[in-house]
């Protein structure tokens, strides 16, 4: 059934959405993922089962892995220092941070991509973990998993 939605313009009314919920019910074939928030969803199509609870673990930890990615990407003091001349200005500007942040500071370093991408995932199964304690996501998730397990043998 299609619903029209109309928005008052003045005196008169223009349709501006028509929305028909059969369609946003049907998917294609293939396993999917729907992760409800307040005031928003997010549906992820056509996924490899192994990789739901990934998925699902990410969607709900994006905050945590932001947080995560923000304190693993801080500057920290870099131990393979690596000297090359500075400018006069360079050298004062320098001298300047140090005397400010302290000894610390005479090298710095940016953690690498691969600390990043660590520092997400240590995020993102720790989320998991979290999720996986309430024994309705649990149970939920087992049942995922045997549906899967039923889908690779009647593939086969």
């Amino acid at each position: 059934m299609k619903e029209t939605f109309y928005r008052k313009v003045g005196r008169r009314y223009i349709p501006v959405r028509e929305y028909d919920q059969n369609l946003m019910d049907a998917y294609p074939e293939g396993s999917h993922v729907i992760i409800c928030y307040p005031g928003r969803k997010s549906t992820r199509y056509n996924i490899d089962p192994n990789y739901a609870a990934m998925i699902a673990a990410g969607q709900t930890a994006e905050d945590a892995v932001c947080q995560a990615l923000m304190k693993a990407s801080e500057i920290r003091p870099n131990y393979k220092v690596r000297r090359k001349s500075l400018t006069p200005e360079q050298k004062a500007a320098w001298e300047n941070l140090i005397a400010v942040f302290g000894e610390d500071a005479r090298s710095l370093e940016w953690p690498s991509a691969r600390d990043l991408a660590e520092a997400a995932v240590k995020a993102m199964i720790a989320e998991a973990d979290k999720l996986m304690t309430h024994p309705s996501v649990r149970a939920a998730f087992e049942q995922f998993q045997i549906v899967c397990e039923l889908t690779k043998a009647k593939e086969s």
